[in-house]
Order: structure tokens, then C-alpha cells, then sequence
């Protein structure tokens, strides 16, 4: 396993991180800790989680498969999503912020979370009051590095100007969706973390399992998060999603590599990425992803992968400049 600095924490973390939305619910406690001792076989140091999944439950049981080797990790967590009926226990107010840290502490049997995102961008909350909480909990040494996902570039970018203004901790860290499918990341959200020097760790490589060579315009499995979960059967409804997987499932046969290998590898080689987010329901689901680690890419080889799916059109639409300049 390759380790490298996670934008500009000075924290190492493997070129992998596993994502844990599985444990407690397709994934079982043994299950899930057979995919944990698995991982920090394979030398992932670098696990994500979120208050979310199964309502903490996925927090319990990384919390407790990680409380002999913690000061080995690197953890986080999330702080968004609804927790209960309450009205208050969701979004991100101060309030929500300042409860949800201290249940997600306890639930991972943790003084505090390496990384802490805000999950979802919260419109009825005045983004001053959520980074002054976050900056807050990083005083109080509950949080180390804050960080965000599911934000627009220009969301992020006028957080990180507020957190310059007012000396506030930044987001250090961005969590966008990307695959070879899901490609707007490319457009603004990447450049803009390279440019400030952001950790990138990206979900969804394997678009929700499209990816994994199980899927095409005639082929559909009996079961699947794409059959059985409605979010990601909407997701990916379009019909070209479908022939670009059908197309990549015939290069990656064309190369003799698994395609859920291919899949990570090719979002692990974008220039800005730090490390894909990996999961699986069960251990056999995780082989192929974990293969990726060892999977060398040349720029012309992703390249070749990138010409199998649409590239998003450029933020100004000035797609001719691409290849020459206007001026």
C-alpha cells in the first residue's frame, strides 16, 4: 500500500480509504469485521464514516473494530443528515453540530474525529454560524481538520474565503461523487481543490456497482443497489450510463483486468484525487477493489478509459479553447 499527505494536514493516509456505509446494514458484524481486518491487511489506514448509516450503527461497530489500533487511523465522520423525527436533529445549525460531535464521538469510542464533513450543503443555516462551530470544535480538540462533501465548488470556495477572513479552521478535505459516469467533479470541484491544496477523497467509484461489469443496456442482475435502492436507481437511470458500462466492461476484459479494479484505479490516477472511497457488502465484493492499490496507470492509458464515457463540457462553455486558444 502507497501513502501520501492528505492536502495540506501533514497526515499520511492510504491510497485507498474504505468506506464503512455498509457495516451494521448489508454488512453484518462478522462480515464487517472480516472486511476491516481485511483492509488493515491490505495496509488502509484511512477509514470514512458518517452519523448517518444505519442511524450510527456503522459508527458502533467501526468504533469498536478500531479501538485497538485508533492512534494507527485516520477516522471520520459526518454531520447532516436527519438522526430522529426531531426537527432540530438534522442540517447544520450550531446546535445540531455541537450534539451530533459528542454522539459520534461516543459511538466510535473516540476523543475525536481526524476529519469531521459537513455532509450536505444546508441552505436554512447561515454558513458564518457552521464554520464557527466547526472552527470551535477544532479549538476544543474534538475535531482535527474539518472538511465537506456534497458542496458546489462556489460553496466551498466562499467557505474557505470566510475562514480566511475570520481565522476560522478551513475545510482541509472535499468528498465529491466521481466516477467514470459521474464526471462533473472534473469541471470545477478538482481544479479548485488542487488549487487549494485540498484533500480529494471521491465516493461512488464503482457507480453504485454499474461499473463492475454486471451492468449493461441488455444486462441487469436480479439484485443490486442499482435494482433494490431507489436514490441510486435514479441516479444512474440514463441509458447511456448503461453503454458506457458495457463499453468499459469490454476494455477491461481487453486488458484482463477485473472492471471494479479499473474502475478505482482510473479515479485514483486523476492528478488531484488523494484516495477513493472503496466499499462492499461482503469480502468477496472487496477483492477487486482493493487490487486497484497495485494497479499502475500511465496518463495515456486513463486517457484512453476517460474517451469511453461524455467529458463535461468546460465551466464557461468555451469548449473550443481546449485545443487553441481564442486570444
Amino acid at each position: 500500500m502507497k501513502y501520501v499527505t492528505l492536502g495540506r494536514t501533514g497526515m499520511k493516509v492510504s491510497r485507498l480509504c474504505f468506506g464503512t456505509m455498509s457495516f451494521g446494514g448489508d454488512a453484518d458484524e462478522q462480515t464487517s469485521a472480516a472486511m476491516f481486518n481485511r483492509c488493515r491487511e491490505a495496509g488502509i489506514n484511512f477509514f470514512d464514516c458518517a452519523d448517518f448509516y444505519q442511524k450510527g450503527r456503522a459508527e458502533e461497530i467501526l468504533g469498536s473494530l478500531a479501538a485497538s489500533c485508533r492512534d494507527r487511523l485516520v477516522l471520520t465522520s459526518k454531520v447532516f443528515a436527519p438522526m430522529s423525527d426531531d426537527v432540530n436533529d438534522r442540517g447544520l445549525s450550531r446546535r445540531h453540530i455541537m450534539l451530533a460531535v459528542e454522539s459520534s464521538l461516543r459511538r466510535l469510542r473516540t476523543d475525536r474525529l481526524d476529519l469531521y464533513f459537513c455532509h450536505s450543503f444546508d441552505a436554512a443555516a447561515a454558513m458564518e454560524e457552521t464554520l464557527r462551530a466547526m472552527d470551535d470544535l477544532v479549538r476544543h480538540g474534538k475535531v482535527l481538520h474539518p472538511a465537506v462533501s456534497n458542496w458546489s465548488a462556489w460553496q466551498i470556495e466562499r467557505a474557505l474565503g470566510i475562514c480566511a477572513r475570520d481565522r476560522l479552521a478551513r475545510f482541509e478535505c472535499v468528498q465529491p461523487m466521481y466516477n467514470l459516469v459521474k464526471r462533473q467533479a472534473e469541471v470545477e470541484i478538482l481544479p479548485m481543490a488542487a488549487a487549494e491544496s485540498l484533500g480529494v477523497i471521491p465516493y461512488s467509484p464503482l457507480g453504485g456497482g454499474l461499473l463492475t461489469g454486471k451492468y449493461g443496456p441488455a444486462r441487469r442482475p436480479d439484485t443490486g443497489r442499482l435494482i433494490q435502492n431507489d436514490n441510486y436507481r435514479r441516479r444512474y437511470a440514463e441509458d447511456a450510463y448503461y453503454e458506457v458500462a458495457d463499453r468499459f466492461a469490454e476494455h477491461a476484459k481487453s486488458r484482463g483486468v477485473h472492471p471494479a479494479t479499473l474502475a478505482v484505479a482510473w479515479v485514483m490516477h486523476h492528478p488531484a484525487v488523494t484516495a477513493p472511497i472503496i466499499g462492499a457488502r461482503n469480502l468477496q465484493q472487496l477483492e477487486p477493489s482493493l487490487a486497484a492499490a497495485d494497479l499502475e496507470m500511465t496518463p495515456q492509458q486513463r486517457a484512453d478509459i476517460s474517451a469511453l464515457s461524455p467529458e463535461p463540457p468546460l465551466a464557461t462553455d468555451r469548449s473550443e479553447e481546449k485545443t487553441k486558444p481564442m486570444w
